[in-house]
């Protein structure tokens, strides 16, 4: 069987590892050959091809990024992309596509499973807000790296009396912050899921100061204030309709300056969270998901995604997958907000 294998949406750690699992265990277990589409879907719609046998996966697993590259192409989104897509899987011949990636991803995915096209997926997202897995690679990693900007920057804040933001990525879902933030010892964390009450974060920040210590406040780039007002800025569309997102540390830090008196000053970690080696679970789980994945394509149980449940890999619908986001629950976030203030 001649397999496809495409990253798509934004890069993190773990990729590579998937990528070589896939590879080693199809090609040296099942025989299977293999063709790396570049740059996530533009790859089949665009015809745009890279080898990808065992020599071509040799030294990947601690390398972040993808070797395959990634984008945000939408081939729902290109008039006749759809097609251009079917029609370079059956001239390259390909049997089967294996697309390593998040909602978006997995999203059209599963709407060309519905179209005949043999599919399977494997989930990605730093945010870890993919539904029917219980954690997804990358964002170990990420969390590690935020909690480690936050160890950092604790030591800064008591050295000149600031309160210091942390903005983390999350447009929908908190995971990252709430781990982050409890893991780092945050003394208020912020997320998408609850809008805050700004001067309940300002009464937070007072009392911090109060008992001698500089406070850290930890946000995800989604959070927005109660009473509605503009936090975030958006900065445009991507290809799937999201709006890119941006600017709610600053204007924390200048409403806590001007509400407080106190100095303020913001970290925005960015791309930062995405880049570097996988952690030792990531690059685990990320290998675990790419045997699994291959193995699902052997035996042609097409339009599922493989998913961590427990300690199990399992397999479980596309569709499933992608219906809604997994966001942190009202119970979660109370145990975090024990140590607020």
């Amino acid at each position: 069987m001649r397999v496809g294998v495409l990253t798509g949406g934004g890069d993190c750690p773990g990729l590579n590892a998937v990528i070589r699992a896939v590879v080693r265990k199809g090609a040296g277990v099942h025989g299977h050959e293999f063709v790396g589409f570049r740059d996530g879907w533009r790859g089949p719609l665009e015809s745009i091809t890279m080898p990808l046998g065992i020599p071509d996966v040799r030294g990947i697993l601690p390398r972040g990024g993808t070797i395959l590259g990634s984008s945000r192409t939408n081939p729902f989104g290109v008039e006749g992309g759809v097609e251009r897509v079917t029609e370079n899987l059956h001239r390259l011949g390909v049997d089967a596509l294996i697309a390593i990636g998040g909602e978006d991803t997995l999203g059209v995915a599963a709407k060309l499973y519905e179209r005949g096209v043999n599919v399977i997926g494997v989930p990605k997202t730093i945010d870890n807000d993919l539904n029917a897995t219980d954690y997804t690679f990358g964002f170990d990693t990420a969390v590690n790296i935020a909690m480690e900007a936050i160890d950092r920057l604790h030591t800064t804040a008591e050295s000149h009396h600031r309160a210091l933001i942390v903005e983390v990525m999350g447009r929908h879902a908190g995971w990252i912050a709430l781990h982050a933030g409890m893991a780092g010892g945050a003394n208020v964390i912020l997320i998408p899921e609850f809008p805050f009450s700004l001067d309940r974060v300002c009464a937070y920040v007072e009392t911090r100061f109060q008992a001698h210590y500089a406070p850290i406040v930890v946000v995800a780039e989604g959070a927005l204030p109660a009473d509605g007002g503009a936090a975030v800025l958006e900065k445009g569309l991507d290809a799937f309709g999201h709006a890119r997102l941006g600017g709610v540390g600053e204007w924390l830090a200048n409403e806590i300056e001007t509400r407080t008196g106190k100095e303020a000053r913001t970290t925005v970690l960015g791309h930062i969270q995405r880049g570097g080696t996988p952690t030792a679970f990531d690059r685990e789980l990320a290998t675990r998901f790419g045997l699994h994945a291959i193995d699902a394509a052997t035996d042609g149980d097409w339009g599922k995604m493989v998913a961590l449940s427990g300690t199990d890999i399992v397999r479980v619908p596309l569709k499933d997958a992608t219906s809604e986001l997994k966001l942190v629950t009202p119970e979660l976030y109370a145990e975090a907000e024990v140590f607020f203030g």
